[in-house]
């Protein structure tokens, strides 16, 4: 499942004050049953508007947000085959003029998240993970495998932060995610941009295939406070007793603080940066 190239193409200047439109969302559902074979096919648009203060785009500029979400599904099979088109305009342009980005996923449902990201749920079968993309211009921040936290880091005004827990498939695209001792990537990023990855691996190649396993592992990512710190636990999954390990990262000066890791012997969370 891949993420279709982001299309980035400024609408040309307009003179004077825009000019009103009206357009009307095209959603559909069709059911078809073909030898016994039931299959539901959905199609919903909707509109969004979000700004002002969106990275990467003017302080006061708003945008409109189109999303198109299509979904495929055989009743009897597991999972559904999904995409999620987010197009996007400068509030006051005609959506029926080309886009100032288009962004296409594989995957269920796509939402702004904190007036900054776009999110897509890609888990189109048994594993649950989203991608974060930049509102401002769809270009992709980070993939994460436990649902993306938000926090802000100050307390008179919204300066958000979001964190992200990758566990790196099989057949990921970047050979040093499959050394066979390498666990995850955590991310902590802004809407700007990623501040810092750090890579967890461990000591013994057992151990990571454990923690990554989908099917015999859960994975949880929570935000403490007092101080702030980011905890990660792993539990093993029934008939197995969940046997929960925690690492904890704590947060210092608006990046990971990662001399001051508390993790379990054998377990390393390291600075990383992807190529």
């Amino acid at each position: 499942m891949g993420v279709a190239p982001v299309l980035v193409a400024e609408q040309p200047k307009r003179g004077g004050a825009s000019k009103p439109f009206q357009v009307k969302a095209q959603s559909s559902v069709a059911f078809n049953n073909k030898d016994g074979a039931e299959t539901v096919e959905i199609t919903n648009v909707t509109y969004e508007v979000a700004g002002p203060g969106i990275p990467g785009r003017a302080p006061d500029e708003r945008l409109l947000v189109r999303r198109t979400i299509r979904t495929k599904q055989a009743m009897e099979e597991v999972g559904m085959e999904a995409t999620s088109t987010v197009d996007v305009w400068p509030l006051g342009t005609d959506p029926r003029l080309k886009p100032i980005y288009s962004l296409t996923v594989s995957g269920s449902e796509a939402k702004i998240m904190a007036g900054e990201l776009v999110v897509v749920s890609r888990g189109l079968e048994e594993v649950d993970w989203w991608s974060v993309h930049k509102l401002g211009t769809g270009e992709h921040l980070f993939d994460t495998y436990v649902a993306p936290l938000e926090f802000s880091i100050t307390r008179d005004s919204r300066t958000m932060r979001y964190i992200g827990l990758e566990v790196p498939p099989d057949d990921t695209a970047d050979a040093r995610l499959k050394h066979p001792n390498v666990f995850a990537v955590l991310t902590y990023a802004s809407g700007e941009g990623v501040i810092r990855e750090a890579l967890i691996t461990c000591k013994t190649a057992k151990q990571a295939q454990m923690f990554r396993s989908f099917a015999d592992a859960t994975r949880n990512v929570t935000l403490l406070e007092s101080p702030r710190a980011i905890r990660i636990s792993i539990s093993q999954n029934y008939p197995s007793a969940p046997a929960t390990i925690t690492m904890t990262v704590p947060i210092a000066k608006d990046d990971l603080d990662l001399t001051h890791v508390q993790a379990p012997t054998g377990v390393r969370i390291i600075a990383w940066k992807r190529n």
